[in-house]
């Protein structure tokens, strides 16, 4: 680990530097300030970097599936039928999932899912086979900590994170003139990491020509 990475414990460090503030009560919140800056960061930034996939099996006769751990936001999902042909499903409102399939004892293959609440999706319709699934989706990082030194935003967006928790820092140590400087700093990183995501995400959709 290079002696500039930042980690957890240069991070606190770091926060008492900027804010010139070393004092017990202070230090003592500086891990809820990261906290709030991590969910901060998961509802705001959808990088590349907080992208998972996971894989599974769809239960037959069950519309009701459970979401990963730590998930914040759906990309993509699909399921791979019997001949071995690769169906996506359409995210749609509970409500219109309902509608589309009201007797959940009849089985079909899925066309639709929403959200159930916010551990759950519902599928429409009910599943008639143990379909394989695919799901891509946007998490919340393992929360850092003593013993979670690094993430992927403390290795590649090391000014995203700092920049977050010095903005949630700043009600506490009641200077808002600080908020709006802060502000502009964190949606500085946040649009860098958007256009970083942009960029790859044109270039996968370019045919190239170049031999």
């Amino acid at each position: 680990m290079s002696a500039a990475a930042l980690t957890y414990d240069s991070l606190l460090s770091d926060v008492q530097t900027y804010c010139e503030r070393d004092d017990d009560p202070f230090v003592a919140q500086i891990p809820r300030f990261l906290l709030l800056a991590e969910n901060r960061i998961a509802s705001e930034v959808r990088g590349l970097g907080y992208l998972r996939f996971v894989s599974g099996t769809m239960v037959a006769g069950n519309p009701i599936m459970v979401k990963p751990a730590r998930w914040r936001e759906s990309s993509s999902f699909n399921y791979t039928d019997a001949a071995g042909a690769r169906h996506y499903l359409f995210e749609r409102g509970y409500d219109y999932c309902r509608a589309f399939w009201p007797v959940q004892s009849a089985t079909a293959a899925p066309k639709y899912y929403a959200n159930y609440d916010f551990e759950h999706f519902l599928l429409a319709g009910t599943p008639d086979s143990n379909y394989a699934f695919e799901l891509a989706y946007f998490e919340r990082p393992l929360p850092l900590s003593s013993t979670n030194q690094e993430s992927w935003t403390t290795q590649y967006a090391p000014q995203l994170l700092l920049y977050a928790t010095l903005l949630e820092a700043q009600p506490f140590l009641k200077l808002p003139e600080r908020i709006a400087e802060f502000k502009s700093f964190y949606d500085t990183a946040k649009a860098a990491i958007a256009g970083e995501g942009s960029r790859r995400t044109n270039d996968q959709a370019n045919v190239r020509t170049d031999a």
